[in-house]
């Protein structure tokens, strides 16, 4: 039968049941997906040497002569032993084979075979254990590159190599069998080859030229389908928003103490060019910790009071949307608009006052938790959301507050925030559904925290250390990677997470540091820093009692907050001067720079302390010291993508488009191939707009 692309793959000549059923473990259920079924890896066999040539240890090629039959020895427990020797012009080697009693049917006296595999030098005698064997054919020339694919049970090399030979022959000898997937002009302006070309190359190339233009072809088509999907579920969307046409800023600019800073005016601008139009605002701005988000909150939100609209900014925690409202308040009170505080802790008089403020349109402003999501939260006249850390929200949540706009095919514009620095390509594709906006200058003046790494021997200067900021009037951060301790050889999940940063389940349990836990170093502490105050949150407490203690602590009620990664993000108190993080090497660098973002932030000189106990590990050593030497939160995520790869990055809300299991690609990595992500994005913009 004529195979095609839809074919199901039990019906290729030597597949059947019972290999279809083999191969659909592997995604292979037809002869598309059999011929999308790329190699893990290659094993580059053109590197003939001479016996006498190569290195020890070196796996090469040999193109070598059997100098006696293959003779089979049954050891213990029924094991088999395939001994030969072998010679080329410079030496001769001993070739053994283990449990494949078949080699002695396999080669022949005198006959020439190309040995592949790892020379040893064992007393002087040169020996291959196991080596791949290929006769040497006239006139058929054996390939320098050859194919290793990813296997299950019941199903070889050989086999899947031989499928994958048939069906690439049946289906590119016949033009109406493969069609071109790309745009042409696409393929064209991108420099990519043929589909057909691609898939040729990447199953047999003839040389690691042709297999990277291959490669770059197949890598390129990932990412453009994967932009385009996104595209177009966003150009599909037909609702309008309200025209907020009246853009001037200038009476908020007037509030301001500080001038904003180019970045900021290119977001503004980039916002007010939205605002001003009926499809929906759908911007992303990504910041570096204290590059000014809050600023641009406001200037969006303004603008939408401005013309008439309610604005609703969501923050994921209610010490975090105080903070916000203790900002934003005096500004629109200033300005002649009513903003208001909703969270879980507001009092059922005044949740009922703003309830009707917002019904009746009185509130422009509201700023609140989930509690903003709630059924009994209506407005008059929603044409702005603003969601802060946005990925710390399900997708059904933002969900329902844009809700709350909706009136037939109207809906309301939408603004998110993340403090996380995303590189640039790398947001493009995690968020291609919305416009982004950058942050990357910081306001003058601001300072640079000073950062040091540490071992537990500097235990004793720290304690003083953190009682001299107390004795100063200033206060500290503690951070602890654990909440509770773990049991003797239990991996936390807070240990789970290494296994990102290169580290194995041996050596996290067997580490010589146990992750220090929140719960017991608080304890601790109060021991040896007795006349200090300490408070501890943790992500397992309510809450309540969390906002409770973060309160106190930012009334300067307390000296020493020990805490985990809770503080990570949005938490202001400018009289806490130093940040000391414990068992550093347990967090992701992107996650150390937030951390660090917590300090510094009034006119006291601040400082980081990172404690590890890893140095002599030069991964640790290396990681540890990018945090120590780079202050620019682009650079750090740049290279902790590099590092661990985009798992940071991407949001794991409640059915996000983008999680972490949509994002395997068959070849593409988002880290190593940039180049081809940003050309993709381009691509696919540019096919987009043209649709």
């Amino acid at each position: 039968m004529l195979l095609t692309y839809d074919t199901p793959i039990q019906y290729m000549t030597g597949v059947g049941e019972t290999r279809a059923a083999s191969l659909a473990k592997l995604g292979i259920n037809t002869v598309g997906q059999l011929i999308h079924h790329y190699p893990r890896g290659y094993q580059f066999r053109g590197n003939i040497k001479p016996l006498a040539s190569a290195q020890p240890g070196e796996v090469a090629s040999f193109m070598l002569i059997a100098a006696t039959e293959p003779m089979v020895s049954t050891l213990k427990r029924g094991m088999t032993v395939c001994k030969l020797r072998a010679f080329d012009e410079s030496a001769s080697c001993e070739i053994t084979f283990f449990n494949q009693p078949f080699m002695k049917d396999v080669i022949r006296k005198g006959g020439e075979y190309r040995f592949w595999g790892k020379l040893t030098n064992e007393y002087g005698k040169l020996t291959l254990a196991s080596p791949v064997v290929e006769p040497i054919v006239e006139n058929k020339p054996l390939p320098n590159l050859v194919s290793v694919y990813p296997l299950t049970a019941g199903i070889t090399q050989k086999l899947l190599s031989k499928l994958v030979m048939t069906a690439l022959n049946a289906l590119i000898l016949r033009p109406d069998a493969l069609v071109e997937t790309l745009p042409e002009d696409v393929r064209k302006e991108n420099d990519l080859c043929t589909l057909a070309y691609a898939l040729s190359n990447i199953h047999f190339p003839p040389d690691f030229e042709t297999l990277a233009i291959a490669k770059r072809r197949l890598i390129f088509e990932e990412f453009y389908n994967f932009i385009l999907g996104a595209g177009k579920s966003n150009n599909n969307d037909t609702s309008t928003a309200p025209t907020l046409a009246n853009t001037d800023i200038t009476p908020l600019l007037d509030c301001f103490s500080f001038e904003l800073t180019g970045a900021q005016k290119r977001a503004v601008c980039d916002i007010a060019a939205d605002l001003s139009g009926t499809k929906p605002m759908r911007r992303l701005v990504s910041g570096d910790v204290g590059s000014g988000k809050t600023a641009v909150a406001a200037a969006a939100a303004f603008i939408a009071a401005n013309n008439g609209c309610q604005c609703a900014l969501m923050a994921p925690t209610e010490i975090l949307a105080t903070q916000h409202y203790s900002d934003l308040e005096p500004l629109f009170r200033q300005l002649g608009f009513e903003c208001r505080l909703l969270t879980g802790s507001t009092k059922a008089s005044e949740r009922n006052k703003l309830l009707s403020g917002l019904a009746d349109g009185s509130v422009q402003l509201v700023i609140g938790t989930h509690a903003l999501i709630s059924e009994e939260v209506k407005f008059s006249s929603l044409g702005l959301v603003i969601c802060d850390e946005q990925h710390r929200f399900g997708v059904g949540q933002r969900e329902a507050l844009l809700a709350k706009a909706e009136k037939g095919n109207i809906t309301c514009h939408q603004l998110t925030m993340s403090a996380t620095p995303i590189p640039r390509t790398l947001a493009m594709f995690l968020y291609g559904n919305l416009d982004m906006s950058v942050l990357d200058e910081l306001p003058p003046g601001r300072q640079k925290v000073k950062t040091f790494v540490v071992n537990e021997g500097y235990r004793e200067r720290l304690n003083g250390f953190i009682r001299r900021q107390r004795d100063e009037g200033h206060q500290v951060y503690v951070v602890c990677p654990s909440v509770e301790e773990a049991e003797s050889g239990e991996m936390s999940q807070e240990d789970i997470r290494l296994f990102d940063y290169g580290y194995d389940a041996e050596e996290i349990i067997n580490s010589h540091m146990p992750p220090k836990a929140a719960t017991t170093w608080v304890k601790v502490l109060e021991e040896s820093l007795p006349d200090l105050r300490f408070g501890c949150v943790h992500g397992k407490m309510k809450a309540s009692e969390k906002d409770s203690v973060m309160r106190k602590f930012a009334a300067g009620e307390l000296d020493v907050l020990v805490s985990t990664t809770v503080i990570e993000v949005g938490v202001n108190v400018p009289n806490a001067t130093l940040m000391i993080v414990e068992n550093a090497e347990r967090f992701g660098l992107s996650q150390l720079h937030q951390l660090r973002g917590r300090v510094g932030r009034g006119n006291a000189p601040s400082c980081c302390v990172l404690v590890s106990d890893t140095m002599q590990d030069s991964r640790a050593h290396k990681r540890l010291d990018v945090m120590r030497t780079t202050y620019d939160g682009f650079k750090i995520a740049e290279f902790d993508l590099g590092e661990r790869g985009p798992g940071d990055f991407i949001p794991s809300g409640d059915g996000d488009v983008r999680q972490h299991g949509e994002l395997k690609f068959r070849l593409a990595n988002l880290c190593e191939d940039m180049e081809l992500l940003e050309a993709a994005v381009k691509a696919a913009k540019k096919t987009l707009a043209e649709s």
